[in-house]
């Protein structure tokens, strides 16, 4: 049995599709709301961290003070080497928890279906090595990660913000963007911040856009959630191995 805790840091960004993929996967999802109620003390049980986005900012403690919780929990993961995918808020949490910095845009919110660039580094990755290079994803964030935590790898990036996706420690990964939301959590969104919506391409928030676009996000995404099912069981291959099996062969 795979089980993941899920940290849901707001009601507005539930687990929606990438839930359905994750226990599509053979996962059993334990979901904590820190806001609600007090984190578990350690991760005994669990194979693995999901960490959700919020509309908070990653040292917001004052009004939010149990982001301090959520940071510890992850570096605790980190250090004992607990499979992690932390998602927006969740990937400024877990930089700034292992000593990277995080703060508002210096380019203005990054809306939208848009595209990420992968690393050259990102093949020897086994959960980034079979994405394409050019994956869809789906942006709704005015803060930036503007340092990355020491010895994180940088595995993909966008013009306006360069580190959109990492891996820290062994198996820990954080992605700016998002993969799990629906056209109909993107619009709340847009509803409650009209002003970060209006930096969107024109168009590009219009329901079918929204429902073309994600339609991308899961072609690419959904066999990355279930390759990290795979990595909390242990079932996958050890980094370096996916991208050395698709080397063109000379």
């Amino acid at each position: 049995m795979t089980r993941l805790l899920v940290l849901q840091l707001d009601d507005d960004d539930p687990l929606a599709r990438l839930g359905d993929w994750l226990a599509g996967a053979g996962a059993v999802l334990d979901i904590a709301k820190p806001h609600e109620r007090p984190l578990p003390a350690t991760l005994d049980g669990y194979r693995g961290v999901v960490c959700l986005g919020g509309a908070m900012g990653a040292s917001d403690d004052v009004d939010h003070p149990w982001l301090a919780d959520v940071r510890r929990l992850l570096a605790h993961a980190v250090a004992a080497r607990v499979p992690t995918l932390a998602v927006c808020l969740g990937a400024q949490l877990l930089a700034a928890a292992t000593g990277g910095q995080v703060r508002r845009g210096a380019h203005g919110p990054e809306v939208g279906v848009l595209l990420v660039a992968k690393r050259d580094v990102a093949a020897e990755d086994p959960l980034f090595a079979e994405l394409p290079w050019t994956p869809d994803v789906l942006q709704f964030h005015r803060d930036e990660i503007a340092l990355l935590p020491p010895a994180a790898e940088l595995l993909a990036s966008s013009p306006k913000y360069p580190n959109q996706a990492f891996r820290v420690g062994e198996n820990a990964y954080g992605v700016q963007f998002h993969i799990e939301t629906t056209p109909e959590v993107v619009a709340t969104w847009a509803r409650n911040d009209p002003e970060a919506a209006a930096c969107a391409r024109p168009g590009g928030l219009d329901p079918e856009q929204l429902e073309s676009g994600h339609d991308d996000i899961r072609e690419a995404w959904q066999p990355f959630a279930e390759r990290f099912v795979r990595l909390a069981a242990g079932d996958l291959a050890e980094r370096g191995a996916a991208g050395r099996r698709n080397l063109p062969l000379v």
